[in-house]
């Protein structure tokens, strides 16, 4: 009986040891393939986003668009990203320095990290294992979108502040208020969702949905959402933090190089990221026919950066009071209303 021990000491150590170590690699390795593919294609489908943009607005405006780089304009988005790495990068004197050049990376990098998240299909097996199709799907993963989304207020605010130049702090006040503003709004239009969902984790909110969207139960809710989420990705009619006709450029006037090109890839990762948000809280997310569940996300991300594309081609631009009249006045007190009716419905 004593040389039991010693006879299953091999087996043991495999299994205390050696299995965790292969399975927490195994995972390693399953985690930098979600993170690789997810940053790869978010780039991508954002430098092909303002292509879209540009031939569409071009088609609205009645003028052709890009057309020189490539069969159809398609090579432009990689002729303007080497036109911005090859161009000087320039710092006013006067600015501050390090706040200056790290206000664009604060942009970009709270836009990407909010798609960490967001579920962009059912989960796969694969060697026996159940892997789910979400970089990291937390229970409050709500709260954690809303902290990078307010996060990302920093980056306009300092960006504006430390040019140290007056068109480009009144962007950064603008853009600063214009967030705080539409931010509560957003958050509002959501509490019914939550409600309604019992759950803060945006993969158990799409599984709630399995039998309806939550458009057809919530469509003020889904208004109110769309607005805001205009609102706060600084989208014609709502973006007076850049204002050209008023402010210049507003909060990115003193930018260029790359560094300038930085705010606009913030810019349309963050209206992937509301799109996709959008498909998540109100759409079903990854829920559909025939295609897969990733393909169906991308389609509703596209189609509501479209929708936002054809109304900043469509409506003209606010005038401030107007701004914030519309969240203040309209918004919120719409939004307080909707959450009184649904924890009626709830609690009956």
């Amino acid at each position: 009986m004593g040389a039991q021990p010693e006879a299953f000491g091999p087996i043991t150590l495999y299994f205390w040891t050696v299995k965790p170590m292969l399975n927490w690699i195994a995972g390693f390795i399953v985690l930098w393939v979600k993170i690789t593919v997810v940053l790869t294609v978010l780039l991508l489908s954002a430098a092909y986003l303002v292509w879209a943009e540009r031939k569409l607005l071009g088609r609205l405006q009645v003028r052709l668009g890009p057309n020189r780089a490539g069969k159809f304009g398609l090579l432009q988005p990689i002729a303007d990203a080497l036109k911005m790495l090859c161009k000087e990068d320039i710092v006013p004197s006067a600015a501050d320095r390090v706040i200056f050049l790290l206000a664009p990376a604060v942009v970009a990098l709270t836009a990407l990290l909010m798609f960490a998240v967001v579920p962009f299909g059912p989960p796969v097996v694969m060697w026996g294992r159940e892997i789910p199709l979400v970089v990291s799907d937390i229970n409050v993963a709500l709260l954690y979108v809303f902290a990078l989304s307010t996060l990302g207020v920093y980056g306009v605010a300092l960006g504006g502040w430390a040019s140290n130049s007056k068109f480009a702090l009144l962007g950064g006040i603008r853009g600063a208020a214009q967030m705080i503003s539409y931010e509560l709004a957003l958050g509002l239009s959501l509490i019914p969702v939550v409600m309604t969902a019992g759950s803060f984790s945006l993969v158990e909110i799409v599984n709630a949905q399995a039998d309806m969207p939550f458009i057809v139960f919530q469509p003020i809710s889904f208004i109110i959402f769309f607005i805001a989420a205009m609102a706060e990705s600084k989208r014609i009619p709502f973006d007076l933090p850049e204002a050209e006709n008023e402010l210049g450029a507003g909060f990115h006037t003193e930018y260029s190089g790359m560094r300038f090109g930085l705010f606009f890839i913030g810019e349309y990762v963050h209206i992937q990221v509301l799109g996709a948000l959008t498909a998540v809280f109100f759409l079903g997310g990854w829920r559909g026919p025939f295609f897969p569940g990733p393909v169906w996300l991308f389609i509703k991300i596209i189609f509501i950066a479209l929708v936002m594309i054809w109304i900043r081609g469509t409506l003209p631009r606010l005038r401030y009071d107007q701004l914030m009249a519309l969240g203040w006045k309209v918004l919120i007190p719409v939004a307080l209303l909707n959450i009184l009716v649904t924890g009626a419905f709830v609690l009956i």
